[in-house]
């Protein structure tokens, strides 16, 4: 049986993100004029994760009721060659040549930098 592929994926949030509480208190480093972005990972193709975020199914809460659109330029060069399934977010787990590339972008709800 070969490995299953996942995929990183960047969903771009609408600045009204920036108006709930708990998102400001977790990026308390966002910088004015920056874009709000989710950074996911999924086994699935990410045109439909994003459908199934939007559709409220194993959704992050900030891309169902902000979520735009991907933003493919920002993660198709840079896919977690050396994941295997169980292995989960993050710069830590992913391949060593993809983490140097990934690091601003690592994590669940980030900013670009």
């Amino acid at each position: 049986m070969g490995r299953k592929h996942y995929s990183v994926y960047v969903i771009e949030l609408s600045k009204d993100v920036l108006l709930e509480g708990r998102f400001r208190k977790g990026n308390p480093d966002y910088v004015a004029g920056k874009p709000c972005v989710y950074v996911g990972m999924s086994g699935l193709d990410p045109d439909v994760r994003f459908d199934k975020h939007k559709a409220g199914i194993q959704s992050n809460r900030y891309v169902q009721l902000f979520g735009l659109q991907l933003l493919p330029d920002l993660y198709e060069s840079v896919q977690p060659d050396g994941l295997r399934g169980g292995q989960r977010h993050g710069g830590r787990t992913w391949h060593s040549s993809t983490r140097s590339r990934v690091r601003c972008l690592a994590g669940l709800t980030t900013r670009i930098t």
